[in-house]
C-alpha cells in the first residue's frame, strides 16, 4: 500500500491546517479554558468545519457524506492535532459516525447521519466505566421492559459527553453487550463536565433508571462486541494521527528556538548533544508517520487487520508524544512548563490523550495476544 496522501488528500490537509492555523490556533484553547467556557468549543467554528466536510468525511455520499476515507480524516485530524482543536470532531465524527455506521439499522443511519454530516448532531461514545481503559468490564445494565429498557450504571470520562445531543452507551442487556442511542435530556441522566488537564472536553455520566423505549437500541439486538472494538480501533488510529500531528508541531517549534536561543554566545542549535537528539525525534516521527498512514488505509482497505495494527499505532504514538512533549519542555528549558508558553499546553494533551482508548501497557499486551503470544 503507498505509504503517501494522494492529490485531494494533500490538498485537504492543506487547507485544513491553513484554516485551522487562522480560526484555532492554540491560544484559542487558552480563552477557552480562562473564560470557563460551558460548551468547551466554539459552536461558530464546529459549524465552519461542518461545511468544509470535516464531520461527513467517513459518511457515505448517500447520506450526505464526502465518503472520502479514513485516510482523508487522518489528514485532518492530524492538523487539528497541530493546534489542540477544540472540537467534537473525534467524538462525533470518529467514534459516533462510525457506531452509528457499523451498528444501527438503515432507519437509524437515514435518520441520524444526514444531521451528523451538516454538524447539526453531535454524540459521544460512553465505555469505559473507570478511569483505565477496560472495555470488556461493561457493567452498566439495560433490563428489558415491556416497551424497552431501563438504564442504570456510570461513565466517568465520556469525552464531549456534557455536549452530545446524543450519547451512545454501551450495556450489558442478558447476557450480551449493546449499544443504545440515549438523547440529551432524557430523564435520569445525571451530567458532570470534566475540567481536564489538558482542557479536552470531557463529562461523567450516571444513568439512574433511565426508561428507554425499544427504537433506543443500536442496530438489532445481537451482541455488539465486535462493533465496539471496531469503533475503538477506529478512535484509537485516529488518536495516533492527532497525537502525530502534536508531535510534529512541538519538533518545529523546538528546532526554531533552537536556531534563536544563544548560551554562552552562540546559538544552542550548535551544540552537537542536542542536534543528536532532534535528528533521532525526527527519525522516530517519520517512522510513526508510516504506522499511521498504514493504519489510517486499513481501516477503509483490510479491516480485517485493524485490531493488530490499531494497537500497534496507538503504542508507538503513545511513546512518541510523551518524547517529543519530554524533549521540547527540556531544550526549552524552565519556560517550556510555564503558561506563559504553549509547549505546556502539548505536554497536558499527551498526558491525556496517551490514556484514552488504552496506555501503552494496554496495547503492548493487546498486540502480543492477537499475535499469539
Amino acid at each position: 500500500m503507498p505509504l503517501v496522501l494522494n492529490e485531494e488528500q494533500r490538498l485537504l490537509r492543506d487547507t485544513a491546517r491553513e484554516f485551522l492555523a487562522g480560526n484555532a490556533p492554540v491560544s484559542q484553547l487558552r480563552r477557552l479554558r480562562d473564560e470557563r467556557d460551558a460548551l468547551g468549543y466554539d459552536p461558530e467554528l464546529w459549524q465552519q468545519m461542518a461545511e468544509l466536510g470535516w464531520a461527513s468525511i467517513i459518511l457515505p455520499e448517500a447520506y450526505g457524506g464526502l465518503d472520502f476515507g479514513f485516510m482523508g480524516l487522518g489528514a485532518v485530524i492530524e492538523e487539528s492535532g497541530r493546534t489542540l482543536t477544540a472540537s467534537p470532531l473525534w467524538a462525533s465524527a470518529v467514534l459516533g459516525a462510525s457506531a452509528i455506521l457499523l451498528a444501527g439499522t438503515d432507519q437509524q443511519k437515514e435518520e441520524l447521519l444526514p444531521r451528523m454530516a451538516s454538524g447539526e448532531l453531535t454524540t459521544a461514545l460512553a465505555v469505559d466505566e473507570s478511569h483505565h481503559h477496560a472495555p470488556e468490564n461493561i457493567e452498566t445494565r439495560a433490563e428489558p421492559t415491556t416497551d424497552g429498557y431501563r438504564l442504570s450504571g456510570a461513565n466517568p470520562v465520556v469525552a464531549d459527553g456534557h455536549s452530545a445531543e446524543i450519547r451512545i452507551v454501551a450495556a450489558r442487556s442478558g447476557d450480551s453487550t449493546r449499544l443504545f442511542l440515549v438523547p440529551r435530556d432524557t430523564d435520569g441522566v445525571a451530567v458532570t463536565r470534566t475540567l481536564m488537564v489538558d482542557n479536552r472536553n470531557a463529562a461523567n455520566i450516571t444513568f439512574t433508571d433511565v426508561a428507554l423505549p425499544a427504537d433506543a437500541l443500536l442496530g438489532s439486538a445481537k451482541q455488539a462486541t465486535d462493533v465496539i472494538d471496531q469503533v475503538l480501533d477506529r478512535g484509537r488510529v485516529a488518536l495516533a494521527a492527532e497525537m502525530l500531528g502534536s508531535a510534529q508541531e512541538v519538533f518545529e517549534r523546538t528546532v526554531e528556538y533552537l536556531k534563536e536561543r544563544e548560551q554562552f554566545g552562540v546559538k544552542i542549535g550548535s551544540f552537537q548533544a542536542l542536534q543528536h537528539r532532534a535528528a533521532q525525534l525526527q527519525a522516530e516521527i517519520e517512522l510513526c508517520r508510516s504506522i499511521v498512514l498504514q493504519a489510517l488505509t486499513i481501516v477503509d482497505e483490510s479491516p480485517e487487520q485493524l485490531p493488530l495494527v490499531a494497537s500497534l499505532a496507538k503504542a508507538r504514538l503513545n511513546e512518541l508524544a510523551k518524547w517529543a512533549t519530554n524533549e521540547a519542555v527540556q531544550m526549552h528549558g524552565g519556560i517550556g512548563v510555564t503558561d506563559d508558553l504553549e509547549i505546556g499546553y502539548f505536554l497536558k494533551r499527551a498526558r491525556v490523550t496517551m490514556q484514552l482508548l488504552g496506555d501503552t501497557g494496554f496495547h503492548r499486551d493487546r498486540y502480543a495476544s492477537l499475535s499469539g503470544y
